[in-house]
């Protein structure tokens, strides 16, 4: 199927700031990646190396530090921003109490008929269940399902992250199966669960279900 691409700066839903969202960890916010990013971004993800590798695609010809040093971001951002101006993704930053504390990203969207994406997301380890990784999803699954005009978004987790599989399964997205062998993660083909949400299962939205639940309020 082929994609609707959108002219510069008119895709819907982004760019576009999201929230904020209190949460136990401080006050969220999503916002478009910024060129100044990268200092933080490649500090934080350098220094949370072991937290993350585990869960991340194999990058063949770069190392982890390759891959996140600090020249390796303005390609990244500019990749990111001409994706969301294209209308193929839904690039996010996750800033907590004006810190950037990780990215959620909407990607592969298909318009059309089908009008879906798949989410993935990381979160700084030192902010891992205040709520943030919940938060965010919510946020921009909220977004996806209104603005954005999606209507289906799929996630895939290695069986053995279950910290991310709480994250889905409190939002309320279903499981769908198990991809076998589905994707290299340190140089081995890695078992993911497949998981997906659609438009309909949402309700009057997440953030109201995670604000109704005690887990989350608007300030």
């Amino acid at each position: 199927m082929a994609d609707l691409q959108y002219p510069e700066g008119r895709h819907p839903g982004w760019p576009v700031r999201l929230g904020p969202l209190a949460v136990a960890a401080g006050t969220l916010e999503l916002r478009p990646p910024r060129l100044r990013d990268g200092g933080t971004w490649s500090s934080t993800r350098s220094r949370d190396r072991v937290h993350l590798e585990r869960w991340e695609p194999t990058a063949y010809g770069q190392s982890w530090d390759e891959r996140n040093s600090l020249l390796a971001w303005p390609p990244q951002w500019a990749a990111l921003r001409s994706l969301g101006r294209r209308g193929l993704a839904l690039p996010f930053m996750i800033v907590v109490d004006g810190r950037l504390a990780g990215q959620v990203t909407v990607g592969s969207i298909q318009r059309g008929a089908l009008r879906s994406g798949w989410v993935g997301y990381w979160v700084a380890s030192d902010l891992t269940r205040g709520g943030v990784a919940t938060g965010a999803v919510a946020l921009v699954v909220d977004h996806c399902f209104g603005p954005a005009r999606l209507h289906r978004l799929e996630a895939t987790v290695r069986p053995e992250n279950e910290a991310s599989l709480r994250v889905l399964d409190k939002l309320g997205f279903r499981r769908e199966g198990l991809y076998e062998r589905y994707l290299d993660v340190g140089g081995t083909w890695r078992d993911h669960v497949s998981l997906a949400l659609t438009e309909e299962e949402t309700g009057p939205g997440l953030v109201a279900r995670l604000v109704q639940r005690g887990l989350a309020r608007i300030p």
